[in-house]
């Protein structure tokens, strides 16, 4: 394995070594496979995951949907290379009718789900609790520059199949991604503790020469019955990538005990791979008093005046669950 950091004179002399086996929680690894022109991330999350999903104490299969959203949100938004945000967001008729994670360069997480429980029933898969809908994926580079969107159908499937989907006709970068999320219990001096963990990765086939990464047309939509599908043979690379990615198992994407370049080690050791400095991850809202203060301020007087109850405006914030308190004054109405 060799790696690298982004000092310009490591990066002229890659250093050669064993995989560390300490596993790091709560950071992304970017990483190449040079011989086969492949560029990923791998991320694995613990107690960020867990402080995340714990604030709205959520049940299991909507905490494990959420935190999927969360895993596949910090792979996408982590390659940013300015500080701006990535925003992933679903809005569908299933049980799960809201999701929203939001991810500012270049480490903070804030994440929010809202669901009808009497419709959770049994429903246990992503594509069961979604239903249909939409997912959106944007990216704001801040208040002086335009927002990118990225729009993909929601029919039933997972949010693997929805960021596939959406590399396929959005990136047309030929695109993996594995997510995993569980439950993990452990025993301290306090006795069983239960918290929850995520891993994913991310793969790309990003070849030197375009031609070798094209891809089929999609379907024009309104093409005659039995027209022929167009098809592109993959290239042996991306073949032996996706093979690859596909082993990866979800115990392995969690497991507190292995680390992430142990994993990618396990993967690719064969063709060589090359990790880079980790990125650390935090759960952190980005609310505050003077926000919410502004945010008050910037509603109509006869809206604020219908917020004053007992005597005070109490405001909730939806990701962390911090209550802000005002009086009538703080708040404009008086």
């Amino acid at each position: 394995m060799t790696s690298q950091t982004s000092d310009p004179a490591a990066l002229r002399e890659p250093s050669v070594r064993a995989p560390s086996s300490v596993p790091v929680d709560d950071a992304v690894i970017p990483f190449e496979v040079g011989a086969l022109d492949l560029r990923g991330r791998l991320t694995r999350l613990g107690p960020a995951l867990d402080e995340l999903l714990a604030r709205h104490d959520y049940p299991a299969p909507v905490a494990k949907l959420l935190g999927e959203a969360i895993v596949l949100t910090t792979l996408l938004g982590s390659s940013l290379k300015f500080e701006g945000r990535f925003i992933l967001q679903t809005q569908t008729d299933g049980p799960v009718s809201f999701l929203i994670v939001d991810f500012r360069a270049p480490a903070r997480l804030r994440a929010y789900a809202r669901f009808d429980e009497a419709r959770l029933g049994d429903a246990s898969d992503a594509g069961a609790l979604l239903g249909r809908g939409h997912l959106a994926m944007t990216i704001d580079q801040g208040p002086d520059m335009s927002r990118y969107q990225g729009l993909v159908a929601l029919e039933g499937g997972s949010l693997e199949d929805a960021a596939h989907e959406y590399f396929l006709r959005s990136e047309q970068i030929p695109t993996r991604v594995r997510l995993a999320v569980g439950e993990e219990w452990r025993r301290d001096g306090s006795g069983p503790k239960r918290g929850w963990r995520g891993g994913g990765m991310l793969l790309q086939f990003l070849p030197k020469a375009p031609e070798r990464a094209r891809q089929a047309d999609l379907p024009p939509g309104d093409a005659p019955d039995g027209e022929a599908v167009h098809t592109v043979a993959d290239d042996d690379a991306w073949v032996e990538g996706q093979s690859l990615i596909g082993t990866v198992e979800d115990l392995e994407l969690i497991d507190p005990d292995l680390s992430g370049e142990r994993l990618l080690y396990r993967l690719f050791h064969e063709r060589g791979v090359m990790v880079f400095s980790s990125q650390a991850l935090h759960a952190r809202c980005s609310c505050s008093r003077d926000a919410v203060e502004a945010m008050l301020k910037s509603f109509a007087l006869e809206d604020r005046s219908g917020m004053v109850q007992d005597g005070k405006v109490a405001v909730t914030c939806e990701f962390c669950n911090s209550v802000y308190e005002f009086t009538p004054r703080e708040a404009g109405v008086e």
